[in-house]
């Protein structure tokens, strides 16, 4: 994802060859939950985790789920014209090592999220991809990039496919 000593590679699917066992997002929360559940749901199929690594440590991550969400809790142009429920693609989580934060691994786990979403849109309906973000700053970084708010939920925040595919153009171009 960057060049240099400290390169990374592209997020790949999690496996038990990983080694979690340094990672620290400053979140303990997420960091449990790469560690104790990720292969968990990787096996039952409940979630997929994909991980970006420094040789084999893992050095940031991000969970996909397919989910449908009630109309309230979506934006007007969101939910605009749609079924009930909404289907949607949920970024459940990403962090990144503490170490290596603000060096865009963050922003490029989303733009391959963004890319497998619409990857899965292509043979299966999907509206939009939503976030429950953990914070506030969190919330600033989707809204950052295009996402916007729940009218009912201040930390859910989504984007439309369509709107996912316009970022990823306007980020190529630059």
């Amino acid at each position: 994802m960057n060049g240099g000593l400290d390169a990374v590679g592209p997020p790949e699917k999690l496996s038990a060859t990983h080694d979690l066992t340094d990672f620290d997002s400053g979140e303990p929360l997420l960091d449990d939950w790469l560690r104790r559940r990720a292969l968990h749901n990787e096996a039952s199929g409940s979630s997929r985790t994909y991980v970006v690594c420094q040789g084999k440590n893992v050095v940031g991550y991000y969970t996909l789920a397919v989910g449908a969400a009630v109309h309230a809790i979506a934006p007007g142009r969101v939910r605009r014209n749609m079924p009930h429920p909404l289907p949607v693609m949920v970024l459940g989580r990403l962090a990144v090592d503490r170490r290596r934060q603000h060096r865009g691994i963050g922003t490029g786990m989303l733009r391959d999220a963004v890319l497998r979403t619409l990857q899965a849109a292509e043979i299966a309906g999907i509206r939009a991809i939503l976030v429950h973000a953990i914070s506030v700053s969190v919330k600033r970084f989707y809204e950052a990039c295009g996402f916007i708010s729940s009218p009912i939920d201040p930390l859910t925040v989504m984007i439309t496919v369509a709107e996912a595919e316009k970022m990823l153009d306007k980020t190529d171009r630059t």
